[in-house]
C-alpha cells in the first residue's frame, strides 16, 4: 500500500498540480495587492469613494447592502482586467512569437455531397471523395 501511495504522490501530474496551486496562491496575492494598492485608489480618485460597503437602502425595515455587491463587482472586474492585460495578453504574444501556439486553420466550407467540413481550397472531399468545383 505504501508503494502505491508513493507512486501516486510522485506521479508527474500530482506534483504539477501541487506546484500550480502554490504558484496560483502566490500569484493571487500579487494580483490582489496590485488591485488593492493601485487600481482601487485610482477608482477612489475618480469617484471620490474607495469603499462602497456603506451604501444601503431600506424597505419595510429590511436593509439591503448593495454597496457590498458593488465592492465585489468592482474588485472582480479590476482583478480580471489586470490578469487579462498583465498575464494573458503578454503570454499569448510570447507564445505566438516562439511558435508555441498552433497556427490558425484555413477557412472551411461544407461539402455539397456529405456536408462534412472541408478546407475552402479543397478540390476533393476527404470524407466522401466527391470532386468539387475548383477553388476560387
Amino acid at each position: 500500500m505504501w508503494k502505491d501511495f508513493k507512486q501516486f504522490v510522485l506521479r508527474g501530474n500530482v506534483v504539477d498540480l501541487a506546484v500550480a496551486v502554490v504558484v496560483g496562491a502566490a500569484f493571487s496575492l500579487v494580483v490582489s495587492s496590485f488591485v488593492s494598492g493601485l487600481l482601487t485608489p485610482l477608482i477612489a480618485a475618480i469617484f471620490g469613494k474607495q469603499n462602497f460597503s456603506g451604501l444601503t437602502f431600506t424597505i419595510n425595515g429590511s436593509v439591503f447592502r448593495y454597496g457590498l455587491f458593488l465592492n465585489a463587482l468592482i474588485s472582480f472586474l479590476l482583478v480580471t482586467t489586470a490578469i487579462f492585460f498583465l498575464v494573458v495578453k503578454p503570454t499569448t504574444a510570447l507564445m505566438h512569437r516562439f511558435g508555441v501556439l498552433p497556427k490558425d486553420e484555413p477557412p472551411r466550407k461544407p461539402c455539397p455531397e456529405c456536408t462534412s467540413e472541408i478546407p475552402e481550397a479543397a478540390r476533393r472531399c476527404p470524407e466522401c471523395t466527391a470532386v468539387l468545383a475548383s477553388a476560387a
